[in-house]
């Protein structure tokens, strides 16, 4: 008997399903898959760069520890923004604002708008600001579906980036004596990179068909699935308050005048950097991480309850805090081999003018499976691309371009960025994975088209 169109879902839920069949039955637990990975990458660059295992094992020893600067920011990045998204305080003022959203339709725009803006400001921020809204959303509105608001978000980090200050290969391109100015002769400003007609076609199109997407993606009304998790942190915290204030270590384990002074400080950091270096010239990761920081010395005003309510969060970073390094070691093998530039090479050598910045973003895409760090990407494949685009007479600012999209799209089904809101929610990666594969599908048609379409109008 066939299900009523309520029992099923339309047509693009249903079609997104074929990605969850995927994702229930062959995509791993996110470690698996990076464990996965390199191996693959090992093997391909044993077979096609002759590599030897000694030197393989050594390259991917060596990248591994490249990526320990980075893998402690991150893991530090989802204990405080967990943290500060558990305070009471937080939450009572997450929730009220999510009153005010009636339907699953108009709370996925909002949280996607919201998204866009605070990926202007830095991806990890908005990830994680996305994650902390759908949480509040999806407690308080029935029929949304919880993993779909999560890609959702993580959609609009990934997209935000081809058209933020923020992104490594526009801010390189900026810097006075930067390794690839000899292929321009000189610095290319933001308003050539980012803010030109072409670029920002490419984004607004991709902004509003990716809203459109996620909010017509309506499931059945029994597959709404809410925030899994309690609110038992609430509780938990006033048991942190409960503190024995009759001896001297009581009183200063519950002195409020230690953390608001902590709290201070931190805020004259945040005034001068932002006097300093203006708004997005200083929101750097470290920076970021210190104003969540500041923001929880208020939100948990004794050293008890400060050092409580991360505590309780430190088992949220433990996926990031092992992931990153295993990717810094796929990194060190497809860069140090040279197999990066062998898959580079041989995509540019069917290229022409025209599909050159398809080309980019094809190669961009594939590397970022096995090297998920944008600049470390471009350091392979920066010179490599520009020199093609020299040799074929291709606008070389459109192949940048391309290269930054390429690096985008991937990311939805390369799980290292969302690792950090998987952590803070309690999700596994199968939760997510198909509804990813799924954006990622109607991206790459999105973009090749726009790619071929727009530098002939603009």
């Amino acid at each position: 008997m066939t299900q009523p169109k309520e029992e099923r879902g339309n047509f693009l839920w249903r079609f997104s399903q074929k990605f969850q069949f995927a994702a229930d039955k062959i995509i791993p637990e996110s470690m698996v898959f990076c464990l996965i990975l390199t191996f693959i990458v090992f093997f391909a660059a044993l077979i096609f760069t002759w590599t030897n295992p000694v030197d393989l094992c050594m390259q991917w020893f060596n990248g591994m520890w490249t990526q320990l600067a980075f893998s402690m920011q991150m893991s530090l990045m989802v204990i405080v923004c967990a943290a500060t998204a558990k305070s009471k305080y937080v939450t009572r003022a997450v929730n009220k604002l999510a009153t005010y959203l009636r339907s699953p339709a108009v709370a996925m725009c909002v949280l996607m708008v919201w998204g866009y803006i605070a990926s202007f400001i830095n991806w990890a921020f908005c990830t994680m600001s996305c994650t902390v809204f759908a949480i509040a959303i999806s407690k308080r509105i029935k029929g949304v579906h919880f993993p779909l608001m999560i890609v959702a978000g993580y959609c609009t980090s990934c997209l935000g980036q081809t058209l933020s200050p923020t992104c490594a290969v526009y801010g390189l391109l900026a810097t006075e004596g930067n390794y690839m100015q000899e292929y321009f002769g000189r610095t290319l400003s933001q308003a050539e990179t980012v803010y030109n007609p072409v670029n920002i076609a490419m984004f607004l199109t991709l902004a509003i068909l990716t809203m459109i997407l996620a909010v017509v993606t309506r499931p059945p009304v029994s597959a709404g699935i809410s925030y899994a998790a309690d609110d038992a942190a609430a509780e938990e915290e006033a048991e942190w308050m409960k503190i024995d204030r009759t001896t001297f270590a009581g009183k200063m384990n519950g002195s409020r005048i230690i953390m608001w002074l902590i709290g201070i400080m931190g805020v004259v950091v945040i005034v001068h950097e932002f006097v300093t270096k203006g708004f997005l010239g200083a929101l750097s990761l470290n920076f970021i991480i210190t104003i969540f920081l500041t923001i929880n010395c208020f939100l948990y005003s004794t050293p008890t309850a400060f050092i409580g309510a991360h505590k309780d969060c430190m088992k949220l970073g433990t996926e990031v805090m092992f992931q990153f390094p295993f990717y810094g070691g796929i990194a060190g093998i497809m860069a140090d081999s040279g197999l990066a530039a062998i898959v580079v090479a041989g995509l540019v050598q069917i290229s022409t003018a025209r599909t050159l910045p398809v080309v980019a973003y094809l190669s961009s895409a594939v590397v970022n499976l096995f090297i998920p760090s944008q600049g470390g990407q471009f350091i392979i494949q920066g010179p490599l691309l520009m020199d093609a685009a020299q040799k074929l007479g291709a606008d070389m600012v459109t192949v940048v371009n391309g290269f930054v999209y390429g690096d985008q799209v991937t990311n939805l089904i390369q799980p290292l960025y969302i690792i950090p809101a998987l952590a803070m929610t309690g999700s596994k990666l199968k939760d997510v994975w198909g509804f990813m594969a799924f954006m990622c599908v109607f991206w790459l048609v999105f973009t090749i088209a726009g790619l071929l379409l727009f530098p002939m109008i603009f």
